[in-house]
């Protein structure tokens, strides 16, 4: 883990962004905290390619409304993301003061982003399946084991939660969840085409998931597997995978 363990800031990302013709990002929370929130809006506020921010919140916390309201002033935050993945409580969304959280997103126009591993994405159904008005995007396409080619179950439990609508898929974070010295580009293609059949080209949308893919893969080689996977489909499609989706997912 050594590669990542230094800081990285907006300077460091904006010459990979216009190497790759990216346009624009969004910040996804690291740190459970709203110290965080404060210095990921600032390095937005700094930063026009920076077009979004999802942060963190206790959605279980009593004046949890309050704190939403709070965030309503600041343009570029989008929603809200927990690190249910490292949870010992695996159904910690399930919790009635959790779900209460979730349940006050919506009112105030914010997004949720769904961090897990795929053990979790049984209690996850039920999750979104309370909440159909409310956008949901996984992340990592739930990190299923592609390392040991695991996809079976995995493959299950995705059909089952892509049969909600208001479910969206971040196709991010693979090369960390396979061998990271000896992938091939290939490895992947089997979950990109269940995750593409499952969820469509409309509700499907690109994620870096830099710096931390950096210690399998450059920024490069992490994007040339989603280019090479998606390069039969059509202009259109592309641009939706790209971007649209994402603009329209976070309102950018």
């Amino acid at each position: 883990m050594h590669i990542i363990q230094k800081n990285f800031m907006p300077a460091d990302l904006q010459p990979v962004l216009k190497k790759n013709n990216i346009d624009g990002c969004v910040l996804v929370q690291v740190d459970q905290t709203e110290d965080e929130n404060i210095f990921q809006l600032k390095n937005a506020s700094g930063y026009d390619f920076i077009k979004g921010v999802v942060g963190w919140v206790d959605l279980q916390a009593m004046d949890i409304g309050e704190r939403l309201q709070h965030y309503q002033q600041f343009k570029k935050m989008k929603g809200f993301r927990h690190i249910l993945q490292d949870e010992k409580d695996r159904a910690l969304m399930l919790r009635p003061a959790f779900k209460r959280g979730i349940g006050l997103l919506n009112a105030y126009n914010f997004t949720y982003d769904i961090l897990i591993l795929p053990d979790q994405l049984q209690y996850n159904r039920e999750l979104v399946k309370s909440f159909p008005d409310q956008r949901f995007v996984i992340d990592h396409i739930a990190k299923p084991d592609i390392k040991n080619k695991k996809i079976n179950d995995w493959e299950k439990d995705m059909r089952a939660l892509a049969s909600y609508k208001n479910v969206y898929c971040k196709i991010s974070g693979m090369v960390t969840e396979a061998d990271w010295h000896h992938w091939n580009i290939k490895d992947f293609f089997p979950y990109l085409d269940i995750i593409v059949q499952t969820f469509g080209t409309k509700r499907i949308m690109f994620g870096s998931d830099w710096p931390v893919c950096l210690v399998a893969a450059s920024y490069e080689q992490m994007m040339a597997i989603v280019q090479e996977y998606f390069s039969s489909f059509s202009e259109n499609e592309q641009n939706d995978f790209f971007a649209n989706n994402a603009i329209k997912f976070y309102n950018l």
